[in-house]
């Protein structure tokens, strides 16, 4: 699954650690996602959308084979 959450956090200007703590996990967590390591649960995507004030399709695209 990809996601644009590298880019929001740059237009919000907040590192993953930050984001990390506002939605509850650990940075390590927020990087994996990023990297496309890990797919969140709904209840994470849907706090990190709302932190950004976007849906939640947005954010998170589903790719081939997913």
């Amino acid at each position: 699954m990809k996601n644009t959450i590298r880019i929001e956090r740059a237009i919000k200007n907040i590192t993953q650690g930050e984001l990390a703590e506002k939605v509850d996990v650990t940075r390590q967590t927020i990087n994996a996602i990023e990297a496309a390591k890990y797919v969140p649960s709904t209840v994470l995507a849907l706090k990190i959308a709302r932190l950004f004030g976007k849906q939640v399709n947005d954010i998170f695209e589903l790719e081939e084979g997913d």
